[in-house]
């Protein structure tokens, strides 16, 4: 078998954009990101990764490949979503943020080791603005590449059982690749919630269930499926033996499950504004909140279709396309920040299959 192609991912987070990486044909060698509990389960879902725990802002081409133990012509692809809280329309589209300096990062260090290709993720708002005559100037600073986009694209448009708008940019030489390519990947039907969660078991303390006696899904049997090098052993064990972890319940008052049993499917909670989702349609956006250095703040998080609750950690990874062996961190408030922060691995599959026919 050939050897697979050697990728960079930065600001890995989770590792949503790794995992469609994994699964479209590459390998990521080296991951690098400074949040520790965004980060603190790469090690165990991608085993053969080199995790460091640096700030990018202070890292030269050249030292993240020595650091790494590689050379610029062992590596393909760099890939990355830069923070993008001050460009988030949700929140207050601060320019002065200084994590927005940081996309500035990922386009240098792509100047610097000169991979064959790199995709940038961000969010909408990156178009707007000065944002979006910053991203271009940076764009253009690209000498060698043919780049497609800025493009819009939709986590849901690609199987994910939830609403996910991103903005994409994708660099690549000596090779042609056309956006019709990435176009043929979008799904001709939508995913919803019914097939992305029923066959879930209910939140238990212990946070380890077993799965529902119902016919899975072709959803639910692709979140399953054990893979070849990644992952935890006891995770991928446990998935086997039809067992899956992150079940563990939120814990509400009787005065708010009174106000969720009259939350209609498709409406919000009109004091928390967590929306119900609805069996027959796809889940919105999930978000992340913040870490203790940004205030600590819970995302809003969505109430189940029929239960007066929200959902549990693993009913947002599975509407966000994680495998059921996928490891998340050991407390709620930092997983749902793992997955609030995510690229969907069905949409970064997607996209990176269509480079890796080409690289």
């Amino acid at each position: 078998m050939a050897e697979k192609a050697k990728i960079i991912d930065l600001f890995c987070g989770a590792g949503g954009l790794s995992l469609g990486a994994h699964f479209a044909g590459f390998k990521t060698a080296v991951a690098v990101d400074i949040d520790a509990n965004l980060t603190s389960s790469y090690k165990e879902n991608f085993p053969g990764a080199k995790l460091l725990s640096k700030d990018l802002s202070q890292l030269s081409g050249r030292s993240l490949l020595e650091e790494a133990g590689f050379k610029a012509n062992e590596i393909s692809g760099i890939i990355g979503g830069p923070p993008c809280q001050g460009f988030s329309l949700m929140g207050r589209r601060d320019m002065a943020d200084p994590r927005n300096a940081l996309i500035g990062h990922f386009f240098r260090l792509v100047r610097e080791i000169k991979p064959t290709f790199f995709v940038m993720e961000n969010v909408p708002g990156i178009l707007l603005g000065d944002a979006k005559a910053a991203l271009e100037d940076l764009i253009d600073g690209l000498k060698g590449y043919e780049i497609l986009g800025p493009i819009h694209v939709n986590a849901g448009d690609f199987g994910a059982a939830t609403n996910r708008e991103r903005v994409i940019v994708i660099g690549f030489r000596g090779v042609r690749i056309a956006q019709a390519e990435l176009d043929k990947q979008k799904m001709t039907k939508k995913s919803f919630v019914r097939s992305a969660i029923a066959d879930l078991p209910e939140p238990i303390a212990e946070g380890w269930g077993r799965y529902r006696n119902v016919e899975p899904s072709s959803y639910a049997l692709q979140a399953r499926r054990v893979r070849m090098g990644l992952g935890a052993a006891l995770f991928k064990q446990a998935t086997r033996d039809g067992r899956v972890s992150g079940i563990q319940p939120t814990l509400h008052t009787e005065e708010v499950q009174r106000r969720f049993s009259s939350v209609l499917p498709g409406t919000n909670d009109t004091v928390s504004r967590c929306p119900r989702l609805s069996w027959d349609a796809v889940a919105p956006t999930l978000r992340a909140g913040t870490g203790p250095d940004h205030g600590s703040f819970q995302s809003i998080r969505p109430i189940h279709p029929e239960q007066d609750r929200v959902i549990t950690v693993r009913e947002a990874a599975r509407l966000q396309g994680f495998p059921d062996w996928f490891k998340f961190h050991d407390t709620k408030w930092h997983s749902f920040r793992m997955i609030g922060n995510s690229v969907s691995p069905f949409m970064s599959e997607a996209l990176l299959s269509v480079l890796a026919k080409h690289i």
